[in-house]
């Protein structure tokens, strides 16, 4: 039978439990499936604005010995420079935090992660990654879709695309957000978009305050069996207009209506933090539900429990053009005790095995000073930046790739973030390569039509 009997055959029922790419329009053939995967579900972890590498997972002594000379010619020469073209003296900047050798394996990290210190064998440090985008727009874009360009799928989407929903009563893909720093960069829907993709696959944001769901409960007058049937009849309204249009979009409403009505009994199960015991919540250190990342953290978890397929949590704050003496100790706390709390309890849960999180910017900092004055900071860079990866069948304590003395950009083992998404990719058992859908005449693939490379080095 075609796709439009298929779709009326099945009706809602049979919506449920089609193979993810049959319902996007995709191929039935699962050939971009792996035989293994290590991990059942991704929590990325975005320091939205950039942090700076150098304040962070990437010691440079020669640079701090450099700090306050002119940075030499032949690294800024025929460089893309974000806002530092028209200064006349471009001037080294060196670390402003001590780093300390951290557990047994001995990664160097900032004096400003105590909690993530103690995390440190846990952890795979990639020193030696870059991007292709400057600004902010473009470069988070590139984190999240494997390109700059608008309307592309997501990652947290693809992978649903091609894995499908195993949380019950709870969409595959769940955005959180905190705040707290310098210049918050602001964030768009589009960043966790479906793109091409039916809409079943764009993320759905949960409310770090108050309600995590807004309408969740029904009003006055209205029980659940009422809006049951109230949805069953609207359904059917649909199943019937899916008979007489070719609209994929008819079969992804069904499946919406049918998953809002689920999740106003699993919200309320969900956001219950009351049976959390009290040295978890100490652990996170934050008060469920305040709005920082640390409960976002904490409802994570919750939702990994649940199958959830991709976590996405943003942190906003860390542009920090100026100020950073000021403002990195700000981000740091904010997001420090929140992320090693995450890591230990899933740890505790035996659940780390299978669960990839990955902590990472739109790009890195400079390592020249944006400003010479007493309340300075660093620029954006793309040429190289860090991030950590665990869990999820990756080393840990270990560090991988190296920038050069200066931190401007790598010299060994460089990683795009295309390799990033391979790399994450592989651990959920999809092949990168294979996983394509046709639009506009094209295979479009969230890792490009570049060569992108799994970390091989990274994995257990």
């Amino acid at each position: 039978m075609d796709r439009r009997q298929f779709l009326k055959f099945t009706g809602l029922a049979g919506a449920n439990v089609i193979s993810a790419p049959l319902m996007a329009g995709g191929t039935a053939d699962p050939s971009f499936l792996l035989k293994q995967a290590k991990a059942k579900r991704v929590i990325f972890l975005t320091m939205s604005g950039g942090f700076s590498q150098f304040e962070t997972f990437d010691n440079k002594p020669v640079l701090k010995k450099f700090d306050g000379k002119l940075m030499p010619p032949s690294f800024l020469k025929g460089q893309q420079l974000a806002q530092l073209q028209d200064q006349k003296k471009i001037l080294c900047y060196g670390p402003q935090f001590k780093f300390n050798k951290c557990g047994q394996s001995g990664l160097e990290m900032t004096e400003l992660f105590p909690h993530l210190a103690t995390v440190a064998d846990d952890l795979a440090i990639v020193k030696s990654a870059y991007t292709e985008q400057i600004n902010h727009d473009p470069a988070i874009s590139m984190l999240n879709a494997g390109t700059f360009l608008n309307g592309r799928p997501s990652m947290g989407s693809w992978i649903n695309y091609a894995l499908g929903n195993n949380a019950e009563g709870l969409p595959g893909f769940v955005v959180l957000e905190s705040v707290k720093g310098r210049g918050p960069q602001p964030l768009y829907a589009r960043l966790w978009n479906n793109g091409f993709l039916d809409s079943i696959y764009q993320g759905v944001k949960f409310n770090s305050k108050g309600d995590t769901v807004h309408y969740a409960k029904n009003p006055a007058g209205i029980d659940r069996i009422r809006q049951g049937q109230l949805i069953k009849t609207i359904n059917k309204l649909n199943q019937f207009s899916s008979g007489h249009m070719d609209d994929d979009e008819i079969a992804t409403r069904m499946q919406q209506y049918d998953m809002a009505f689920k999740m106003q009994k699993t919200i309320p199960e969900l956001a219950d933090m009351s049976q959390e015991p009290s040295h978890v919540l100490d652990l996170y250190g934050c008060k469920p539900g305040d709005g920082s990342f640390a409960s976002n953290c904490l409802m994570a978890r919750k939702l990994a429990e649940r199958d959830v397929r991709f976590i996405q949590l943003y942190h906003r704050g860390w542009d920090h053009h100026n100020g950073i003496r000021k403002y990195m100790p700000i981000c740091a706390e904010a997001v420090d005790q929140g992320t090693a709390a995450l890591i230990k309890d899933l740890k505790d849960r035996d659940m780390l095995k299978d669960t990839l999180i990955v902590f990472a910017g739109e790009f890195g900092r400079t390592p020249m000073s944006q400003t010479n004055k007493g309340d300075a900071g660093r620029d954006h860079h793309m040429n190289a930046m860090s991030l950590f990866m665990c869990g999820g069948g990756i080393k840990g304590g270990m560090t991988y790739g190296e920038t050069d003395e200066l931190g401007y950009k790598p010299v060994k083992d460089a990683v795009h973030v295309r390799d990033v998404h391979a790399t994450m990719l592989h651990l959920l058992g999809i092949n990168h390569k294979k996983l394509t859908v046709r639009f506009q005449g094209l295979d479009n693939r969230l890792t490009g039509v570049e060569e992108a490379h799994v970390i091989k080095k990274l994995l257990v």
